[in-house]
């Protein structure tokens, strides 16, 4: 049963990958383009706008990779180890990373939006804050959960 869980987990964690490669392929020049067409006395704003948005994707599939060790380790009947905690503290500090690139990156949003009368364009930024801020909680409890199990187990192997 526990083999069938994570490979579903797995899966899901290949699924997500897959639309955000392609919002990467067909999204992403999409939106410098429009950037671009707004901006057209900033002549390097497509250039600024695509780059900043592929940078933004690094951390997110490095967290996913770390997210895929993570089960692998559950797999191996290693999850109360110290490479889930680094595994979970690198996927807390991917999703923070994200966030704050989002954060520094919505007043150029606002531009376009306020340019455009978009407003939607601002609520996908904040939303993308949000998860990530999410995500890095969620991981940051289930850090300090398993460290303390882990703990409490070297604690009891200790006292045998």
């Amino acid at each position: 049963m526990k083999r069938v869980s994570t490979a579903f987990l797995k899966a899901a964690v290949i699924v997500i990958g897959i639309p955000v490669l392609a919002a990467c392929i067909f999204v992403v020049p999409a939106f410098g383009n429009f950037a671009a067409h707004f901006f057209p006395e900033f002549s390097a704003m497509k250039i600024v706008v695509m780059l900043y948005m592929y940078v933004t994707v690094l951390p997110f599939y490095f967290a996913l990779y770390k997210a895929y060790q993570l089960l692998n380790y559950i797999d191996q009947g290693r999850a109360f180890s110290e490479l889930s905690v680094q595994a979970l503290q690198v996927i807390k500090r991917c999703a923070v990373i994200i966030s704050a690139l989002y954060v520094l990156f919505l007043p150029m949003v606002y531009l376009l939006a306020e340019y455009d009368d978009a407003p939607g364009l601002i609520l996908i930024g904040l939303f993308i804050v949000f998860a990530a801020l999410v995500i890095a909680v969620f991981a940051a409890v289930l850090q300090k959960l398993l460290q303390e199990a882990i703990d409490i187990k070297s604690e009891n192997d200790l006292t045998v």
